[in-house]
C-alpha cells in the first residue's frame, strides 16, 4: 500500500462537525433571537444556514449558502420570518452533500399540519430506510438523511403526531439531536445514547434549545439543563413543558470529541467547562509524554487550552510561537479540499523571533491525515526551530465516525495505517505522542475508560461503535469490526 499520496491530496486534518441547531418558542422576536444563537454556533458549520418561523397560522422559511451574517445580516431578512417560534440550523454537509435543497430546517406539509425539522447528527441506516420508502411511493426533495424522518412521520399509522414522531424515531439508527416545529408547538429530542449534544434554557417567557450553552450566553438566556439522552421535550404555545421517555434510560454515550475540539471552549458540556477539560487534557499529556524543550507552543486556536495545561504541568514557558490570521475561517470546515489546502498557508505564520534556535513542543488537538501537522512543523523548522516535538490532545484517530462527523475513509487516516514512530517521521517531528484514552477520560472527570461499558462515544479512537451501522457495505465491514490493520512501522 502506498502511504504517501493518500495523506497529501488535501488538508482535511480536522474532524468536521456537521452542524449546530437552535430553537426558541414564546419570544416576541423569535427569528432575531435565533439568528443570534446561530451566530454563536457558527463554528459548527459555515457552509450554509437556514431558519423557519411560525406566526400562529403559517410557517415561513429562509435558507442560504454562507455564514449567518451573510444570510440573516439585515433587518429585511428577519422581517420575512415573523412569529414567536423559530428554529435554525448551521451546517457543513455530510450525508446528502452540498446544495441549497439540503439546507435545514427541512419543512413539509403533513396531514396533521406543518412540520419543520433541524437535525444535528447522522442517521446510519438512512439509505436502507430511504430505499424502502421510495419503493412505497415516497418522493424525496433532498438527498439529506434528515428527510427520511419526515417521511417516516408522514407514513406512520399512529393517531397523534407525537406518537407518529416516536414511531419514526424507533426505526432510525445513529445519532440525532432534533428541533422540530408543528402547529401545536416545538418538539425537541436527543438520541437514546445522547451522542450529539442538546441543551435547554429559558429567557423570560421563552424556552430555548441549542447545541451548546454558548448560544444561551449570547442571547442572555439561563441554562436549565441538558436534554437527557433519549428524552423528548414538548413545549406548546402556552409555554407548557412536558418531558417523555419513549426509549427508556440506556447508559449514555455522548461524543467525547466535543470536549476535545467541536464545542467552543466557553461552552459547558454535561456540566463540565469545555475550556477546563481541554486544559486538563494538556496536564495529562504533560504527565504522560514529557519532552526536553524550551517552549510550549499551541497550534492556534484549538490547541491553546491544552498547551496552557501542558505548560503549567511541565513548568515550561507557554508562548505564541504561531500567529493565526483571524480573517481566515476555520480550515476544516471549508467544503472544498482545494480551498482547505490554500487556506492553511494563509492561516498560520511562525513567530520567528521567538522560535529561532529553540527546542519547542507543539500542542494540537488531533491528527487526521497529518498534512496540517507536516506543514506547521516545516514552517517551524524554516523559522529556525532547533527541535520540534509534537504533542496531541487526543488519542490517535484510527476509525471513521458515522454519527454526524465527516471523517475521511479509514485508508486516509494516518493513525490507522502508521504506528506513532512512523507518523512522527511522516510529519517530520523529532518526537510525537498522543494523550492516552485513559488520560482523556481522566481529563473529563472519569477515573479511566470502562472498557465493558464506555462512558462516552470514542469510536473514532477505539473502533467501539455504540449503535448498529446498517448502511455500511460488506466492503466496509472490517472497519466496523475493528479488524487488525497492517500499520507501517
Amino acid at each position: 500500500m502506498n502511504l504517501t499520496n493518500p495523506f497529501l491530496d488535501s488538508d482535511g486534518d480536522k474532524l468536521r462537525e456537521e452542524c449546530g441547531v437552535f430553537g426558541v418558542i414564546g419570544a416576541k422576536e423569535a427569528s432575531a433571537m435565533a439568528a443570534l444563537g446561530l451566530h454563536a454556533l457558527q463554528h459548527r458549520g459555515q457552509e450554509a444556514v437556514g431558519m423557519t418561523s411560525y406566526d400562529g397560522s403559517q410557517f415561513y422559511s429562509r435558507r442560504g449558502l454562507g455564514h449567518v451574517a451573510e444570510v440573516f445580516g439585515d433587518a429585511e431578512s428577519l422581517v420575512e420570518l415573523p412569529g414567536k417560534m423559530a428554529s435554525g440550523h448551521v451546517r457543513y454537509s455530510t450525508t446528502g452533500g452540498s446544495g441549497l435543497r439540503n439546507v435545514q430546517p427541512l419543512y413539509a406539509d403533513l396531514a396533521s399540519g406543518g412540520f419543520s425539522i433541524a437535525h444535528n447528527g447522522n442517521i446510519s441506516n438512512a439509505a436502507t430506510l430511504r430505499r424502502d420508502l421510495v419503493k412505497r411511493g415516497a418522493i424525496f426533495q433532498s438527498t439529506s438523511d434528515t428527510e427520511v424522518i419526515i417521511h417516516l412521520v408522514a407514513t406512520s399509522r399512529y393517531p397523534t403526531l407525537l406518537d407518529r414522531f416516536v414511531d419514526a424515531l424507533r426505526m432510525v439508527e445513529g445519532a440525532y439531536s432534533l428541533i422540530c416545529m408543528t402547529d401545536e408547538g416545538m418538539i425537541v429530542c436527543r438520541d437514546a445514547l445522547g451522542i450529539r449534544p442538546l441543551v435547554m434554557g429559558r429567557l423570560g417567557d421563552a424556552m430555548v434549545f441549542a447545541s451548546e450553552t454558548v448560544a444561551f450566553d449570547v442571547i442572555g438566556a439561563e441554562l436549565i439543563r441538558s436534554v437527557e439522552p433519549g428524552e423528548l421535550v414538548q413545549v406548546d404555545h402556552k409555554g407548557t413543558v412536558s418531558s417523555h421517555r419513549p426509549f427508556g434510560r440506556p447508559a449514555p454515550r455522548p461524543c467525547i470529541f466535543e470536549h476535545v475540539y467541536f464545542s467552543r471552549p466557553d461552552s459547558v458540556m454535561d456540566g463540565r467547562s469545555v475550556y477546563s477539560v481541554r486544559k486538563q487534557i494538556g496536564v495529562e499529556l504533560a504527565k504522560e509524554a514529557p519532552a526536553p524543550a524550551d517552549l510550549v507552543i499551541p497550534v492556534p486556536d484549538s490547541g491553546v487550552p491544552a498547551a496552557i495545561g501542558y505548560s503549567q504541568e511541565s513548568g515550561l514557558p507557554f508562548e505564541l510561537g504561531i500567529i493565526r490570521s483571524h480573517y481566515v475561517g476555520r480550515t476544516f470546515i471549508q467544503p472544498s479540499d482545494g480551498a482547505r489546502h490554500a487556506q492553511v498557508k494563509r492561516k498560520h505564520n511562525a513567530n520567528r523571533a521567538l522560535v529561532e534556535g529553540k527546542k519547542i513542543i507543539l500542542v494540537d488537538d488531533s491528527i487526521v491525515r497529518g498534512t496540517t501537522s507536516l506543514k506547521i512543523i516545516e514552517m517551524m523548522r524554516d523559522a529556525g526551530a532547533a527541535e520540534v516535538h509534537m504533542r496531541i490532545a487526543s488519542p490517535p484517530t484510527e476509525h471513521s465516525c458515522y454519527y454526524g462527523v465527516d471523517t475521511p475513509e479509514r485508508s486516509k487516516l494516518l493513525a490507522a495505517n502508521m504506528k506513532t514512530e512512523a507518523m512522527a517521521k511522516f510529519i517530520r517531528a523529532d518526537s510525537l505522542a498522543f494523550v492516552s484514552i485513559d488520560g482523556l477520560y481522566r481529563a473529563v472527570g472519569e477515573t479511566q475508560r470502562d472498557n465493558k461499558r464506555p462512558q462516552f462515544c470514542d469510536a473514532c479512537f477505539s473502533g467501539d461503535y455504540p449503535t448498529p451501522l446498517t448502511d455500511l457495505s460488506e466492503r466496509e465491514m472490517p472497519d466496523l469490526l475493528s479488524l487488525p490493520v497492517n500499520k507501517v512501522a
